[in-house]
């Protein structure tokens, strides 16, 4: 049987349900083996061992009498220190002028608990989730970043600490170091998953983020998290599929949309080659493949989302900023000073770009039940003075669609590889359908050292 920290999600919730395993033995595993990782990795904000062993303790004595709360019952999890948890400190990767202490769960972490789940506590995020980076190192290679913002949710899973982690994507802080950690990222339509108790960048462009295993995994916790929250008025109103249930249409070969234009043209040789490859695979195993072009409203979409950031941090952090401006590091103290410096009519402008650009994809998925792309443009970088690149992943958070990142290979360095998906909004049983897929079709498998 597989060690119990290599165990993805779905595989830990049918064998705590068959009584294979038990939940307060899984959490005494994966914490010895934080103990073992932590201080290399640098994963975490606080492990809450104490609580993590209560919880765990009643989902096991809950297991062995037939009761249980949901899909995640006995499952552990990290959540991204921008997650409100009660009596938790959160401390947003800032230092003890931004830290809070909760007294009520976010929406997002009360649904998880509420299906049952054992969080293990807080990972590392950048400061205030954008660049500045963290201590966190790349699991494949410390040497590396693991990327960013959500440093610490990637850099867990990645390295088999947990099986499930939180993030948060406003421009790539999802699927990029996921990609870069070898872990799946998943990111829902914008709204799809209430926002409710996680500390904001951006309010129009901030979307919860799946961290995990497997695309089984993504569609579960989904399928968990998805849902109208009558408390953040801009969540979502659609109705909630089913998620896990559209898996099993993964068995037909999709149709994707292969995006050369601006992607592979900025694209590292490497990561080129390896996209080319990977649609050829795929190509052969049946799906469709239709190279395809950017609407002309992509060329100015990058620009808008970045004016909608700067704006909408800058009125979060206002008051705040007035009295510690010097406390914030460099790279998210300039995003709020240009903010601050913009019109009300540039604003206006910029999500009108948005609106433009979100409209003008609308075709394509008429065509195609997923987009093909990297999701960076090369292997996380040596060093931890950048979290990498997100502009790959930009235009999808900016126009609020759902996208994937699968692992996909290895390079030549050591270090993963990855494509990414992305399909209409509130399309999310077709991106998974999709991704499953491919999951199975290209069946990567490596794992870090250790």
């Amino acid at each position: 049987m597989d060690p119990s920290h290599t165990l993805t999600v779905t595989e830990i919730s049918a064998r705590i349900r068959a009584g294979q395993l038990s939940p307060l033995s899984l959490v005494e595993a994966l914490l010895a083996r934080i103990d073992a990782l932590e201080p290399t990795v640098k994963a975490w904000v606080i492990v809450d061992r104490d609580g993590a062993l209560e919880t765990a303790r009643q989902r096991a004595a809950e297991a062995q009498a037939g009761r249980f709360k949901g899909p995640l019952h006995g499952v552990p999890l990290g959540l991204k220190d921008i997650y409100h948890v009660a009596g938790m400190t959160t401390t947003a990767g800032a230092g003890a002028f931004a830290h809070e202490r909760p007294v009520e769960d976010a929406e997002s972490v009360a649904r998880l608990r509420g299906a049952g789940a054992v969080i293990l506590g807080k990972t590392t995020t950048t400061e205030f989730a954008y660049l500045d980076p963290t201590d966190t190192r790349n699991p494949w290679n410390p040497a590396h970043t693991p990327g960013g913002s959500s440093s610490g949710s990637a850099a867990a899973v990645g390295a088999c600490m947990v099986p499930l982690a939180l993030g948060s994507q406003t421009v790539g802080s999802t699927l990029r170091p996921a990609a870069y950690c070898g872990a799946i990222g998943f990111k829902p339509t914008y709204g799809r998953v209430s926002c409710r108790g996680v500390l904001p960048l951006a309010w129009s462009l901030d979307h919860v983020g799946i961290i995990c295993r497997s695309v089984a995994d993504a569609a579960v916790t989904l399928q968990v998290l998805a849902g109208h929250d009558p408390g953040d008025p801009l969540s979502a109103r659609e109705p909630v599929p089913d998620y896990v249930g559209a898996l099993p249409r993964a068995g037909r070969p999709p149709r994707l949309g292969l995006l050369r234009q601006f992607f592979l043209e900025r694209a590292g040789a490497e990561v080129a080659a390896h996209l080319e490859a990977i649609a050829q695979a795929l190509g052969r195993a049946g799906a469709g493949l239709e190279e395809l072009k950017l609407p002309p409203s992509f060329g100015g979409i990058h620009d808008a989302g970045t004016r909608v950031m700067q704006v909408e941090a800058a009125a979060f952090h206002a008051s705040r900023f007035a009295t510690h401006a010097e406390q914030y590091r460099p790279k998210i103290r300039e995003l709020i000073e240009a903010g601050l410096k913009l019109s009300g009519v540039e604003y206006v402008a910029a999500q009108r770009q948005r609106r433009s650009f979100r409209e003008e994809l609308a075709p394509l998925f008429e065509r195609v039940d997923a987009l093909l792309m990297p999701v960076a443009g090369a292997p996380a970088p040596r060093g931890l003075g950048s979290t990498g690149d997100p502009t790959f992943c930009a235009p999808w958070s900016f126009g609020g669609l759902p996208t994937i990142a699968l692992p996909s290979g290895v390079a030549q360095d050591g270090l993963p590889l990855a494509i990414q998906l992305v399909s209409g909004a509130f399309d999310e049983p077709r991106l998974l359908a999709v991704a499953r897929w491919c999951e199975a079709t290209l069946g990567f498998s490596a794992a870090p050292p250790g």
